[in-house]
């Protein structure tokens, strides 16, 4: 049921913006999109969009959070098929790929506001693949030698590192990079 009164209506509202967000930055592409047309696309000022997140930047890390709960629900199924089925579905979406490799390059400064998120997404990130991947080896499919923290870590790089490189590079097939990566780490 949804919420009633000022803050029930501030919830939709800011959910409204970041739904239009990630549409129009999918889209268009983030370095394409301004607040202006942001704020435009759901009848509000630039001032009264950012009134719901504080800062252009705050608003561009909640619009990552909101496509990291979409990947999340994505994430279903084993080792490494659910984390390629969310590379494969980042893949048609360039607009979101750009605004994360713009905003994980701008987290390298602690003061900015991506900073704890990109972390926050890393430790979480890497420690729910890791234990998938110690899941496996438990199962009997994963080699007990395998550093599942170590994979996880290196997964998570590689896949990032895959995606700025297909911005540059679009023929590059990251999925099939990566599960090179995976039979070849996996191997023997």
């Amino acid at each position: 049921m949804a919420k009633r009164g000022p803050y029930g209506k501030g919830i939709e509202r800011r959910e409204q913006i970041l739904d239009a967000a990630l549409r129009t930055i999918a889209e268009r592409g983030f370095l394409a999109t301004s607040v202006a047309e942001l704020a435009e696309a759901v009848g509000l000022s630039q001032g009264g969009l950012l009134h719901y997140f504080g800062s252009k930047e705050e608003l561009f890390v909640a619009v990552l959070r909101k496509r990291d709960e979409s990947d999340l629900a994505t994430m279903r199924g084993p080792v490494p098929a659910a984390f390629l089925a969310v590379v494969r579905r980042n893949a048609t979406v360039p607009g979101l790929i750009e605004l994360f490799t713009h905003m994980q390059a701008a987290a390298a400064d602690p003061r900015h506001p991506a900073h704890d998120y990109m972390l926050e997404r890393y430790r979480l990130g890497t420690a729910t693949f890791a234990h998938a991947l110690r899941g496996m080896q438990q199962a009997g499919t994963l080699s007990g030698r395998v550093d599942a923290d170590a994979a996880a870590t290196m997964f998570f790089a590689l896949a990032d590192g895959l995606q700025a490189r297909w911005l540059i590079d679009p023929t590059i097939d990251m999925v099939a990079q990566l599960e090179h990566a995976w039979q070849r780490y996996t191997a023997g």
